[in-house]
């Protein structure tokens, strides 16, 4: 990368000082002698240079001047003023050598471009970090994205499956509950029936002589509500009879059992009384 930049650089700098000098000669050769346009043709080539070196150096040494960076921008221009004052002046190709006049401003940005590349350069081993770090991050956010595909794929097939399952079995409540609605019809139709009970008395004669039973088919509405359990077995203790029981329980330790301890021994003993009786009783003794 350090040539793709820096080589661009040093052959349109070398074209541009060969051009210069031209120029210089060709310029001032009509007006001076040869050797004095030779020596400020060398000059401002030479102070270029001298100039370009010496920043260089400084930028090898991580160090700037901005007085040898004007410097040498000066040596430029004067090497470009050249140029197209010689393109004004010319008789002939004055287009040819106006289109040349930029080498030298362009080899002095060529130089620029060359400097931020050093200032920004990057070691070998930086570089195959970063890419390291770049084929991690591709690599996670790939892995991620085929996470989150198949977490989908697995929902929507569960949700399927879900679904699926779903109707199966509300197709086999109303088969079902067709089904049962059909029998309980018929059933009600044979109950209804005029010789429904003289039928199956036929047929029960054979299996039992002499004996006429009567048949009573279910019916389909509600039922009889069953009588409550009483909660208490024996008869209800009163009040007061309670509250000494619960009373000679709770003082038969020192110090007084806690409600849980005299509720279980009551209940060991034999005793019966609902948990609301036995708590307020022991409320009142205690």
């Amino acid at each position: 990368m350090r040539a793709k930049t820096v080589l661009p650089a040093v052959a349109m700098t070398a074209v541009s000082m060969v051009l210069t000098l031209a120029v210089v000669m060709m310029w001032l050769g009509t007006a001076v002698p040869w050797p004095v346009a030779l020596v400020v043709g060398l000059g401002i080539d030479g102070g270029w240079l001298a100039t370009l070196a010496y920043e260089r150096r400084l930028a090898a040494q991580g160090d700037h001047s901005r007085i040898v960076t004007a410097v040498g921008w000066f040596f430029g221009l004067i090497a470009a003023g050249v140029l197209v004052a010689h393109a004004l002046t010319a008789e002939q190709s004055a287009g040819a050598w106006l289109a040349v006049a930029w080498l030298p401003i362009a080899a002095k940005a060529l130089w620029l471009v060359h400097g931020l590349w050093e200032r920004t350069a990057l070691t070998t081993a930086a570089l195959d970090a970063i890419r390291g770090i770049q084929q991690e991050a591709r690599d996670e956010a790939a892995v991620a994205r085929a996470r989150l595909r198949a977490d989908a794929a697995t929902e929507e097939t569960r949700l399927a499956a879900v679904t699926g399952a779903g109707a199966r079995v509300a197709r086999v409540q109303a088969k079902t509950a067709k089904t049962l609605s059909r029998a309980w019809a018929t059933l009600e139709e044979a109950r209804q029936g005029e010789d429904t009970g003289r039928a199956l008395t036929s047929v029960t004669n054979r299996v039992t002589p002499d004996v006429t039973p009567r048949w009573e088919l279910p019916v389909w509405g509600p039922t009889e509500p069953v009588p409550a359990l009483s909660l208490e077995s024996g008869p209800a203790l009163t009040d007061a009879a309670l509250d000494a029981l619960v009373d000679e329980i709770t003082h038969s330790e020192t110090p007084a059992l806690s409600y849980r301890e005299m509720a279980a021994r009551f209940r060991q003993a034999g005793h019966s009384a609902s948990e609301v009786r036995l708590r307020a009783a022991w409320k009142r003794v205690a």
